[in-house]
């Protein structure tokens, strides 16, 4: 038996076009999708990427594609789906670490994130630094160096939306368009990193945010920014390709439930009645 665990993201700090492509820093956050791999009869009910998953593996490492009918997996989630937390990601990386401990296989990251992109475009949650990355090919995998202290308050809408229907969007002009503000904000985050500054962190994910609006927008994006400014927060970013929307704050210093209060008394709640205090992780899959 493997157990292994993989975070969920509050959308990405940045996401656009940069260094000549699309690619994105996920946000990882302290919610994980839990997967175990046993020896047993496979569930009816198992999540259908998972053993695709699976499956892959097998064939990567050249063992019996029969070994499948005798691997169980249990997937133990409570991320929400299609709202741009890395739900899926979550679930196929978890899996593919807890089948190869199970199975006493190597599996770096980079191999990790090779064979989760020949499933369906991936978050950098999956590596255990903040990491620039190319989530369609793995072909730019740049880490960011440290992670500044920051919290999340993630807020949660009834919206949702698959990757798959986002990618199916016209994205390319407006990518373009905003490549500068996009390159911008990269540069802020690799300093924001290797200063240890949260607040330029915050600055980066709100450039990347603005930039969004132009692709999916965020209902009530101005009085969002307007909440950020008169609380004084670092800043906020958004599931590019999702509805949550996270405001980047410390909650030793920023006066949380009052930012909730301000949420409820400016209507903000009828767009994300739901709402999630969570600590910023470096990412990466854990395991037992």
């Amino acid at each position: 038996m493997a157990l292994a665990h993989c975070p969920a993201s509050c959308g990405e700090i940045i996401q656009g076009w940069i260094l000549g492509g699309e690619k994105l820093v996920s946000c990882p956050v302290d919610w994980y999708s839990s997967v175990e791999v046993t020896h047993g009869k496979p569930r009816l009910d198992e999540r259908p990427l998972v053993r695709r998953m699976v499956n892959q593996l097998l064939a990567h490492w050249q063992l019996p594609a029969t070994l499948t009918h005798a691997l169980r997996i249990e997937c133990r989630s409570t991320i929400p789906l299609a709202k741009g937390m890395a739900s899926s990601t979550a679930d196929i990386a978890a899996a593919a670490v807890a089948t190869a401990r199970h199975l006493e296989q190597p599996l770096d990251e980079k191999t990790l994130a090779q064979l989760c992109v020949a499933l369906e475009p991936t978050d950098s949650t999956i590596f255990s630094r903040l990491t620039l990355f190319d989530h369609n090919t793995a072909a730019t995998q740049i880490t960011c160096g440290g992670l500044p202290e920051c919290d999340v308050l993630l807020l949660e809408s009834p919206l949702t939306l698959t990757t798959a229907a986002y990618h199916r969007l016209p994205r390319q002009q407006a990518l373009l368009e905003n490549a500068h503000t996009l390159d911008n904000a990269w540069r802020l985050l690799q300093q924001a990193c290797v200063e240890n500054d949260a607040a330029r962190l915050g600055e980066a994910a709100t450039l990347s945010a603005i930039a969004s609006q132009a692709l999916l927008p965020k209902p009530a994006f101005p009085a969002l920014l307007k909440l950020v400014e008169r609380c004084d927060l670092y800043g906020l970013n958004v599931a590019h390709s999702g509805s949550v929307v996270g405001l980047l704050l410390n909650s030793q210093r920023h006066d949380v439930e009052s930012v909730r209060r301000e949420l409820k008394e400016t209507g903000l709640t009828a767009h994300w009645p739901q709402n999630y205090l969570l600590k910023m992780v470096a990412g990466g899959v854990l395991e037992g």
